[in-house]
Order: C-alpha cells, then structure tokens, then sequence
C-alpha cells in the first residue's frame, strides 16, 4: 500500500479538479444557451474557452509531475452542477433563471477558487515551482471570472430578477 502523504494527496486533488473541469467545460455551453442576459451568455461563453486553457494547464501539471492525466470522479461539483440543472428547469422562462445561473455559475467558482487555491500552496510546498506558476495563472483566471460575475449581478442580472 502507498504512504499517504501530502504528495498523493496533492495527485488525488489534481484528479478531482481535473475531473471538475471536464464536467464545468461540458456544463457552460449548456448554460449559455438558457440564459436571456446577452452579457452573461458572453460570460458563461468566454468562461467555456478559458475552461479548456485551464484543463490543458492540469494537464501539463500531470505531466510535469510524471502522472497519467486522469480524472477522479468529484461528488462535489456534480453536486453544484445538479443545483444548476435544477435552477434551469424550476425557472424555465421566469425573469429569475437568469440571476439563478448566475448564482449556480459563482458557486462552481468558489468551489474550483478553493481547490486551485489549495492545490497551490501544496505544490509550493511540494517543490512543483512550474506547477505552482500553472496554478496561479488558473486561480488568478477564476477569481476574475467570479468578480466579473458578482459585477454583473449588481449591475443587471439581480434587477432583470426583481
């Protein structure tokens, strides 16, 4: 059996975000399409293309780390997602499907802010000074995506909702 040490640890994580990603790449387009906010349709859009830059990020990680890349199925984001799938049936055509995307959107965000986040400090920690550049670069692509995403709220999508 394998020591469980922070290196495995950081290995399984990649896999779950990995994993994250795949299923948020294929949840955008879907959302984007529901939406009648042409602002938050370019966001949800822009969001997918950065998605797939962040998906080939993890894997130059796993390859840098001498890993299979290689997803680990993640009961949480099909857990956030599944509340997106809902807010687009239950809201179908009503004024807040739009300010409920929205929401469901910066949930996946916080979600994948907290694990790149994580992730690191771990290869910091670990010594993976190229991964720890690859991370940033993700992490930074997030926590836009998310400001973006609350300044929209404000100025539009929450109003349209009232």
């Amino acid at each position: 059996m394998s020591e469980k040490d922070l290196s495995s640890l950081f290995v399984d994580t990649l896999k779950d975000i990995y994993y994250a990603e795949k299923q948020i790449y294929k949840s955008l387009p879907k959302m984007a399409k529901a939406v009648s906010s042409e602002e938050l349709r370019a966001a949800f859009e822009k969001h997918h293309d950065e998605t797939e830059g962040q998906i080939g990020r993890l894997e130059q990680i796993f390859e840098l780390i001498g890993k299979p890349a290689r997803g680990k199925k993640c009961d949480a984001i099909e857990g956030i997602l599944d509340e997106g799938k809902e807010v687009m049936e239950e809201y179908e055509d009503t004024p807040a499907l739009d300010a409920g995307l929205l929401a469901a959107a910066q949930a996946v965000e916080h979600y994948e802010i907290s694990r790149y986040g994580t992730l690191r400090t771990w290869a910091d920690k670990l010594g993976h000074k190229d991964a720890v550049k690859l991370l940033d670069a993700t992490l930074a692509e997030e926590k836009k995506t998310d400001d973006a995403l609350s300044k929209l709220a404000i100025s539009a999508v929450n109003a349209e909702a009232a």
